[in-house]
């Protein structure tokens, strides 16, 4: 029996393509500089991004050194074109994501969420108005653990009260959370319904046949074993 049900956020609550964007592309032509040279170099921060060692600010340093490229203004021109791109995706119409975590607090679902992200999303997360219906948020800028690594959903389950089989597990896939989710015993379900907006190199995970799909927020609850209406 379904007891909690725990998210994603990026493709999943939000959209990081609503609106405008800011990747690894746009930053190299910002700075003049080929676009394989910077990526292989931000790529290598990835993890410290991640797991809090880094702030966006303090690895766009590292990265602007290393590339002998470095100027503050350069550093604060990636800040501020990256927030302005978090500020679309957290000021786009996100009522059907907030609506949905309402219902499932109203039908007494736990929710989790379960997010790798750096330092600006991780503040957007906060300010956001998804934020107050999650019961159990575990973001990765802090607890310092990335998906998939199990010790994070488990976490999340124990802080939630609930078994690993008692949870439902959205993602839109990214990180390979799902196959994660399914090898501790939770019932994962691929969200797709964002899935319109990603375009290429960037999709972060293509449709998984080895999932079950939802297309619509407003279908979550066939997944949980009890009503199907909102």
């Amino acid at each position: 029996m379904i007891k909690a049900v725990i998210f994603d956020m990026f493709e999943t609550l939000v959209s990081l393509f609503e609106g405008r964007t800011y990747f690894s592309e746009d930053i190299a032509k910002d700075l003049g500089i080929p676009h394989t040279e910077f990526r292989t170099a931000w790529h290598k921060t990835e993890n410290q991004r991640s797991e809090g060692v880094y702030t966006i600010k303090e690895a766009a340093r590292v990265v602007l050194r290393e590339l002998g490229v470095y100027s503050e203004e350069s550093v604060d021109l990636i800040c501020k074109k990256r927030m302005e791109s978090l500020e679309d995706t957290f000021q786009a119409d996100i009522s059907e994501s907030v609506e949905m975590l309402k219902k499932l607090k109203e039908k007494g679902f736990g929710t989790g969420l379960i997010s790798n992200c750096y330092s600006d999303e991780r503040d957007m997360i906060k300010q956001s108005p998804l934020y107050p219906y999650l019961d159990v948020p575990l973001l990765s800028f802090e607890c310092g653990i990335c998906k998939p690594d199990e010790r994070v959903f488990l976490d999340c389950a124990r802080k939630l009260g609930v078994a690993p089989q008692e949870c439902l597990y959205v993602g839109d896939g990214g990180s390979k959370e799902l196959f994660a989710a399914r090898d501790l015993g939770m019932k994962p379900l691929q969200a797709l319904y964002y899935h319109h907006l990603a375009f290429e190199p960037h999709i972060p995970c293509y449709e998984l046949p080895d999932f079950d799909h939802l297309y619509d927020r407003k279908k979550i609850f066939e997944f949980t074993g009890g009503t199907k209406q909102w």
